[in-house]
């Protein structure tokens, strides 16, 4: 995902934001076949100001990682039914 940019991402309470990321696989068959994957993250500023990124949530924060991966899951669906239609196209959510 380096050098990537996510094909949807999606915030919450300013800190906490999922990012859906396109990745290609190898099938069994010899193919490649394109998937979605999420990832979810907590945005700081450390004691000198230096922006960081974690993947541990408070116990109030909890709410809001449920928020935007329901927000990423319901996109990768809906980006299946499209798919299934003919028309995927993705967009950037935030």
């Amino acid at each position: 995902m380096s050098g990537q940019k996510p094909v949807a991402k999606f915030q919450a309470g300013g800190a906490i934001s999922a990012a859906i990321w396109e990745n290609e696989i190898q099938t069994k068959t010899g193919g490649t076949a394109t998937i979605l994957k999420a990832t979810v993250q907590r945005r700081y500023r450390d004691k000198d100001g230096t922006w960081k990124s974690s993947g541990s949530f408070s116990r109030n924060e909890i709410p809001l990682v449920i928020f935007v991966l329901g927000k990423a899951f319901q996109h990768m669906i809906e980006g299946q039914k499209d798919d299934e239609n003919g028309s995927g196209e993705e967009e950037v959510v935030m």
